[in-house]
């Protein structure tokens, strides 16, 4: 392993040390951890297209022809994108319209890079003995699939509204929402047709 990658595994790491000591430090107020956004990721609809992607990323994994994937990255990359992807893709789009702070900012945008680049990275240092030649077209093709999961899971359909993205609400997560699929199906076919374009063009 070159001496680049030592550097950027030191760079990383930081940052993560630093977004725990965030984390830490705002625990009481940050939705992450908060009740009522649990209870929004566990309403049936996401439960259940969770755990189907899940399932496929984890059983097709060894078939994609890429050898850095297999079913231990390719599960743990998917839950912690279920767990964290909603929350830091809503965040970043409140700070960006100054609805949230600097610091979880930087902490979501942290989930982000742990989630779909860095333990990826270093589950595979740990398997391989070396940082995975793929590390930076990774960060391109699973930010992607992770935007777009964060995006799907926030979908919601308020009265008044119609169908949207549940970060737009000042009570986001909102503890109450419509939970019927059927009202999110057009907007939810996009995201899962990105998915599967992404995904199955490394099928062997």
């Amino acid at each position: 392993m070159t001496a680049f990658f030592y550097y950027y595994i030191a760079a990383w790491m930081t940052a993560c040390v630093i977004a725990i000591v965030l984390m830490i430090q705002n625990i009481k107020t940050m939705i992450l951890f908060q009740k009522k956004y649990w209870d929004f990721l566990k309403i049936k609809w996401k439960l259940i297209t969770f755990f189907i992607a899940l399932s496929a990323f984890v059983i097709l994994a060894p078939y994609t022809g890429d050898p850095t994937w297999d079913y231990y990255d390719a599960a743990f990359m998917s839950i912690l994108t279920f767990m964290t992807a909603p929350w830091s893709v809503g965040t970043l789009f409140r700070f960006i319209n100054k609805q949230e702070k600097l610091k979880i900012a930087y902490i979501a945008a942290c989930c982000w890079m742990f989630s779909a680049s860095w333990s990826y990275d270093i589950y595979l240092v740990f398997r391989d003995g070396d940082y995975p030649i793929t590390w930076l077209p990774n960060i391109f093709a699973s930010s992607v699939l992770y935007v777009s999961a964060g995006l799907f899971w926030n979908l919601t359909y308020k009265d008044g509204r119609g169908v949207i993205f549940g970060f737009m609400e000042n009570d986001w997560p909102a503890e109450k929402t419509n939970t019927h699929f059927s009202k999110l199906t057009l907007y939810a076919i996009p995201f899962m047709i990105l998915a599967a374009a992404i995904f199955v063009p490394f099928l062997t």
